[in-house]
């Protein structure tokens, strides 16, 4: 799955299992720790204890002789894989296996060392044997199926190897603790754990690269249509089909008017914070409408519907939007008198080349062709006419408008032929 994402997102989520791998080392390091200061301070503070559990005396420093090197060598690897993960640079597939190799060994040392100082049937129903599952449930922040699943064997095949040299197993019989099912079932029920671990690592790692795919197909999208896509879009948007195509497209051009000169008495923070705030309100009404702003044009943009989705609704939609945005200028004009605002819009409906245009750096999708011009056309001629919205005929009927106003066929800019156009 990774390696179905594009590099950046392969490259951060190798970089988050690197991290993951860190907190595993720190918890390590940590039970150690807690494990070296518990029995050192067993063996100082409460030494009738110790009496009762050991044959002879056992020396302070035993301990630390035991889990020491293990605590360097968890620190010492927390040091390389931090180094690593600063230079960029992976941790090789082989000295993972070693590293949990060694780390894992640590509850068998503690048993062969203990086996000498106590009985060691005794010593396998302590608690050294149960660090072996701490070790088990740490592995699965690995994010590695067969790490897991190898730190379970370890410590299955250690804990009866161990059994097998510290105690005179009895095949027929003997006391329970000495017998071969005893001990081979519970290095089963460690490898049971090891592969329950497994699953649960390769699962958590799944979620990981499925997440990864999911922002990267999210980041696709954004970056084609811009930010300002409904989240209902996007969503549709994942499963769509982008590639290059003609279908038909109804498109929208608004402008306001007047706002050039409207700039000259304004600071550029107000301006931008005008802009901001009028549009905020006609992308709300675009995205309820099912359309999306393909590109902002100063003091106007561009909106398609039935562009990247096909919607046979395309044209009463863009319609809708446009009666919602007349009736949002009403509103805002009587809330803010002193920034009343007016507009031009444009609409048509016809076919159109959508796909993705631009250089393999940056790419954006949009649609072009003619119906894309006729609609800039309209939106101009609202200047002409005195109107704020104008349709084309095709709009008018895929619409079914039938308040719209004729104004019977005009001379358009760029058109041999003059165009029946309608106003609302």
């Amino acid at each position: 799955m990774v390696d179905a994402v594009p590099g950046a997102y392969a490259h951060a989520l190798r970089r988050e299992i690197l991290r993951s791998e860190q907190k595993r080392m720190r918890v390590v390091a940590a039970v150690l720790v807690f494990v070296l200061c518990l029995t050192s301070a067993g063996l100082l503070l409460v030494p009738e204890l110790a009496q009762r559990l050991f044959r002879e005396d056992v020396a302070p420093w035993l301990p630390l002789a035991a889990i020491g090197p293990f605590i360097l060598f968890e620190l010492a690897a927390l040091t390389l894989l931090r180094y690593r993960l600063a230079t960029d640079r992976d941790f090789p597939q082989p000295t993972r296996f070693l590293n949990a190799l060694v780390e894992t060994s640590m509850p068998g040392v503690i048993i062969y060392v203990l086996a000498h100082h106590m009985e060691p049937q005794v010593v396998f129903g302590f608690w050294p044997p149960l660090l072996y599952f701490v070790f088990i449930v740490l592995s699965t922040l690995r994010l590695d199926f067969w790490l897991s699943l190898w730190t379970g064997l370890v410590a299955a095949v250690e804990l009866f190897a161990l059994a097998a040299v510290l105690i005179p197993i009895d095949l027929t019989g003997g006391q329970p603790e000495e017998m071969l099912i005893y001990h081979l079932s519970r290095s089963v029920m460690l490898m049971l754990a090891g592969t329950a671990a497994a699953i649960v690592a390769r699962t958590l790692r799944q979620q990981f690269e499925n997440s990864v795919a999911a922002a990267a197909a999210r980041d696709r999208v954004t970056n084609l249509f811009g930010q300002h896509v409904s989240p209902m879009v996007v969503e549709q948007l994942l499963d769509a089909d982008l590639h290059s195509t003609k279908r038909t497209v109804c498109v929208m051009f608004l402008d306001i008017r007047g706002f050039t000169a409207m700039t000259r008495t304004r600071t550029a923070d107000e301006t931008v914070t005008l802009l901001n705030d009028f549009f905020a309100e006609m992308i709300e009404i675009v995205d309820r409408n099912h359309g999306f702003i393909n590109k902002f044009l100063g003091d106007g943009f561009l909106a398609l519907f039935g562009a990247a989705l096909p919607d046979p609704a395309a044209a009463a939609n863009a319609l809708s939007a446009g009666r919602a945005m007349l009736l949002a200028v009403d509103d805002w004009n009587r809330d803010h008198p002193e920034r009343a605002l007016n507009v031009g819009i444009g609409i048509h409906i016809g076919e159109a080349v959508t796909g993705s245009i631009g250089s393999p750096r940056r790419k954006e999708y949009t649609a072009i062709g003619d119906t894309v011009n006729l609609a800039a056309r309209l939106e101009q001629l609202t200047k002409e006419t005195g109107a704020r919205l104008l349709l084309s005929d095709p709009v008018r009927n895929a619409a079914a408008a039938s308040d719209a106003v004729d104004l019977g066929r005009l001379e358009v800019r760029g058109y041999d032929e003059p165009v029946r156009v309608w106003k609302l």
